[in-house]
């Protein structure tokens, strides 16, 4: 399988790539050691069906910003590579260790959001053609008989109500050996899911109503220690530091001076690994909430001011996430530039790597007009571009140049793979 090499890929706008072309050069140069480490680390832990992984290239560190368990974009993968994601799932299915034929898809509730549900309808695909019969039930209590969404493509999705028989879930006549869930359970675990005899995965405990990113980034950081360690590199080119605190209330303005306390740490703590790096641009951080996604409740901050000076509206944004669940709790990443750029506008844009199983089976980019560098992409505006990248991430040539775009892909590969193996720790963690 060739990649086409007339295919558009981003530049790299930024002249501080000595570090970065150092941290691809090892990675390149212990690529047998850094493959071997991985097959022994995935033998000790549960990973994830699928992971999606959010990556920013500032030019003087490569890291993870973000760790999706439900991931919703099959549809922005490169269809030339499909036959990869096939035998992932093949792969996933037989590490789960059970006879399974027949696989329920629960989707998220927002039928109206189209390209979402092109996304159900390529993981359904995908599933089909790997030998499994795939039917999708959906939790929406108004659906009560089989609908079918018509799609931009000209496809359609059929959507059919779940029904539970005492411990099994069923839609119609189909009794499922899978749960897969593609539902962050952002608005908690419904009753429905609650003690099912099947296998259902992601564990529900993993959904958002439970799951913290600072946890999530907790696993990464020790993961990230054992690999600088492995091959020799400061952990912070690879790891992004964070803080958080206790409860949060941006409209009652409480827990407001231990965010700004927070902040002002943090951005000190980045200064200093500034200064080490000759780092000319300002430090920042990333306020998130701790449990959620959709690029909701997110902001960048450059000094703790600013957190006592955000007005209603501000806060407001930051107060409720998907669905409407209120921000009680908030993790502050350090903010890390993408200094990639696509096309001749030199849109801003930020690599966004798929996996499914341990396999990294493609990815695209995430591309805003209207974002800055430091800025959150993932916002109303963004489009995605897809990019056959997956065979560059799985064959790195240490005869190019380090920074050529086969061995840059597969730096971002090994740097998505270390997240995978964070969020496996989390999964076999949570049902230890």
């Amino acid at each position: 399988m060739t990649v086409n090499q007339n295919l558009i890929v981003p530049h790299l706008t930024t002249a501080l790539t000595g570090p970065l072309e150092n941290l691809e050069r090892v990675i390149l140069n212990n690529q047998t050691a850094i493959e071997s480490w991985f097959r022994n680390a995935w033998r000790e832990v549960r990973v994830p069906f699928y992971a999606s992984v959010d990556i920013r290239n500032a030019g003087y560190k490569i890291a993870p910003v973000d760790t999706n368990l439900f991931p919703s974009g099959f549809n922005n993968l490169n269809p030339s590579f499909e036959s990869l994601c096939i035998h992932a799932v093949q792969m996933a299915v037989e590490h789960i260790g059970l006879s399974v034929d027949k696989i329920l898809i629960i989707p998220e509730n927002h039928t109206r959001n189209l390209f979402y549900m092109e996304n159900i309808d390529s993981l359904q695909s995908i599933i089909q053609k790997a030998g499994f019969e795939v039917r999708i039930g959906t939790l929406i209590d108004d659906i009560t008989k089989p609908i079918r969404i018509e799609l931009n493509s000209s496809k359609t999705v059929l959507l059919e109500p779940i029904h539970r028989d005492q411990n099994r879930l069923l839609v119609e006549n189909f009794n499922p050996d899978l749960i897969l869930l593609n539902n962050d359970l952002a608005g908690g675990e419904p009753g429905i899911l609650k003690n099912i005899e099947q296998k259902i995965t992601p564990p529900t405990s993993l959904g958002w109503s439970s799951r913290l990113k600072s946890g999530h980034f907790n696993f990464y950081q020790k993961v990230a220690m054992e690999f600088a360690e492995l091959v020799d590199i400061d952990p912070w080119l690879i790891d992004p530091m964070f803080r958080n605190c206790g409860k949060v209330d941006f409209m009652k303005h409480e827990g407001v001076d231990c965010l700004s306390s927070n902040v002002k740490s943090l951005l000190g703590t980045i200064n200093v690994k500034y200064r080490e790096y000759d780092v000319e641009n300002p430090p920042f951080v990333m306020v998130k909430a701790d449990a959620g996604t959709y690029g909701m409740g997110v902001m960048s901050i450059r000094s703790q001011d600013e957190i006592s000076e955000l007005n209603r509206k501000e806060r407001t944004r930051m107060a409720t996430t998907k669905e409407g669940q209120k921000v009680s709790q908030v993790i502050i990443q350090e903010g890390i530039y993408t200094h990639e750029t696509w096309g001749d506008d030199e849109t801003v844009a930020e690599p966004v790597v798929y996996m499914m199983d341990r396999q990294v089976v493609g990815g695209f980019y995430r591309v805003h007009s209207k974002r800055s560098t430091s800025q959150n992409l993932n916002t109303p505006g963004m489009r995605f571009e897809p990019l056959a990248f997956l065979d560059c991430c799985n064959t790195p040539d240490p005869n190019l140049e380090a920074d050529c775009h086969q061995n840059r892909f597969y730096t971002y590969g090994v740097i998505s793979r270390l997240a995978l193996l964070a969020a496996s720790h989390e999964i076999t963690n949570a049902i230890s």
